[in-house]
């Protein structure tokens, strides 16, 4: 049964990531939670595993439509992984609810600078070929601590911060953030494993759900228009996010 439930929440999850240029973490997270009854630091584990193969065949998948900057995915994810471990080891020693509602908060901050974008214009602080390096460096190195903390693949503040700060287009923007992600979701998972927090027994159900959603969900990207990516994306983020800040401490026996 906890196979086929993870085939399930795999494809949904894999079908949103590769849609929206995520690693499908935020999907992922609340319905291992909610369904399987995982802890939230196990979901955020055995999140960051699946995001591997989600960011892998959702690479493959955008690079076949040409929406892959090679050389800026490789410099992203070079400091995403430097900062990754350091998440998952900060994600381990909070509490369940703190980190329920911090992954909230994370959601409704990526929505709004998501939705910004429209009017903000063409603004963009790559204005040269040094300044765009340290662009991607930074949004890299903050995305990495996140992705390991959040159990999510980064892509969530990826790609806002590649379409507001670097000029990018949602599409390519997209496809770098899922090639980016795989080593630093590697480097978070293998750091929660170790810390106990990865859920073997729903892992191959959840990869075998992964990999076809994640195609159908990058080949639809490449049909649809950049506000319906965002809204798409805005919708279901603000719903999970609600969720989540209203997490509480749980009532200690007398």
């Amino acid at each position: 049964m906890d196979i086929l439930i993870g085939i399930a929440i795999g494809l949904l999850s894999g079908l949103f990531g590769g849609l929206v240029g995520l690693g499908g973490g935020i999907i992922m997270i609340p319905l291992m939670v909610g369904i399987l009854k995982i802890s939230q630091h196990q979901a955020h584990g055995t999140s960051l595993v699946g995001v591997v193969f989600t960011g892998l065949m959702g690479a493959i998948t955008y690079s076949m439509h040409g929406s892959i900057e090679w050389i800026p995915a490789l410099i992203m994810a070079s400091a995403a992984v430097a900062t990754a471990r350091l998440g998952a080891r900060y994600a381990n020693s909070l509490p369940e609810w703190k980190l329920k509602r911090a992954f909230g908060y994370f959601l409704f901050f990526v929505t709004a600078l998501l939705l910004c974008k429209p009017y903000i214009g063409d603004f963009s602080l790559a204005t040269s070929t040094g300044l765009k390096i340290v662009t991607i460096l930074c949004i890299g190195a903050f995305t990495g601590f996140l992705s390991g903390m959040m159990g999510v693949g980064g892509g969530s503040i990826m790609v806002p911060a590649m379409v507001i700060f670097a000029g990018m287009g949602q599409q390519v923007a997209q496809g770098i953030s899922l090639l980016a992600m795989i080593p630093s979701s590697a480097t978070g998972a293998y750091t929660h494993w170790r810390n106990g927090n990865v859920n073997t027994k729903i892992l191959p159900g959840l990869i075998l759900g992964i990999l076809p959603g994640t195609y159908l969900g990058g080949t639809f990207a490449q049909a649809l228009p950049e506000l319906t990516l965002r809204l798409i994306f805005a919708v279901v983020a603000i719903y999970t996010g609600f969720k989540n800040v209203r997490a509480k401490p749980k009532a200690t026996k007398a």
